[in-house]
């Protein structure tokens, strides 16, 4: 059975045609220019045709995952900041141009189940993915179900608060948060918050609005003074994060995707040291049974995620097949 996967994102659309293994058979990406919902629509619509007619083949359902709060069931993107959205009826608009079958779910838990199914979680019963980009997106699979909550939210460990009064404001309103702290962007707000302290720092000698999170970890590795205690401080807080992931969850498995997680072996050797005095509910002689590793997917883990919604007939169906088992 082929189905097509979409990741939405706020900077571009990539559509692919997934067959049953998770294999990716073709696939366009189509850059976002602009973030009012006819032109999404639009740029959508052309990204799944494009494949659709490479394909040569029949096509039984799309899946699409969108950044923000999504009602599975309806398919109605209910908020996205990412694109300023409100009640945006994704599935049933792109059911009417497209004629096909569609499920709509949030991208981190499309991500979530396409890493479980086909990815870093496979052979696991209690696993987590975390996307580290912009923001922190999350998925959670518990004794080999998604975790979707009483209104298919459940997930949104990006938003839980790791330093509530001394942390850096976050867009959904709060302080602290692990996004705020622990994303991408978190790592570029590290590095400027003490950038007063390396005043011939090269991190900063260009435009600050310009600076990059891998341009930091690059200055990090090779020993740059301000790269280094940006990336250490940065990593305080990822570490405190996922501490408390494993706490509330206690996984087989945290898989780190996201741009961030490029950093790789860098980032894990960072991390596990801070991780082993940080978990304190867990025997210390057990405290490396989480495994922390690097998403085998990388960036497409969302379509393959999404296609695999849609083979099950949308995310709250497709929980519940992995929960059958």
């Amino acid at each position: 059975m082929k189905t097509i996967g979409v990741d939405l994102g706020g900077s571009h659309v990539m559509a692919a045609v997934v067959d049953d293994g998770g294999a990716i058979l073709e696939r366009e990406d189509i850059d976002v220019e602009s973030h009012a919902s006819d032109d999404v629509l639009a740029t959508i619509v052309k990204a799944v045709e494009t494949v659709r007619e490479r394909a040569n083949e029949e096509v039984d359902a799309l899946g699409l995952g969108s950044p923000g709060n999504v009602d599975p069931i309806t398919g109605t993107v209910r908020y996205s900041p990412n694109f300023g959205w409100h009640d945006v009826p994704l599935g049933r608009l792109l059911h009417e141009k497209l004629g096909l079958t569609v499920s709509i779910g949030n991208d981190a838990r499309c991500a979530a189940l396409g890493e479980y199914l086909h990815g870093t979680g496979r052979g696991t019963q209690n696993f987590v993915l975390l996307t580290l980009g912009t923001g922190i997106g999350g998925g959670i699979v518990v004794d080999g179900a998604l975790v979707l909550g009483s209104g298919s939210t459940a997930g949104e460990i990006g938003h839980h608060q790791i330093r509530a009064t001394d942390g850096f404001h976050c867009h959904c309103g709060k302080r602290g948060c692990f996004e705020a702290q622990a994303s991408g962007t978190g790592l570029i707000r590290h590095a400027l918050a003490v950038a007063s302290s390396f005043p011939r720092s090269t991190l900063v000698s260009g435009k600050p609005d310009k600076l990059g999170s891998k341009a930091i970890r690059k200055a990090a590795e090779a020993g740059d003074a301000h790269g280094v205690v940006a990336w250490s401080n940065y990593a305080d807080d990822l570490a405190r994060g996922l501490a408390n992931v494993i706490t509330f969850v206690n996984p087989e498995t945290i898989a780190l995707g996201g741009g961030v997680s490029s950093a790789g072996d860098y980032m894990l050797d960072a991390l596990r040291p801070r991780l082993d005095e940080l978990v304190t509910m867990t025997p210390r002689e057990m405290r490396r049974d989480t495994k922390i590793s690097i998403a085998s997917l990388g960036n497409d883990a969302g379509a393959i995620g999404a296609a695999a919604m849609a083979r099950q007939g949308g995310l709250v169906e497709a929980a519940l097949a992995l929960r059958r088992g």
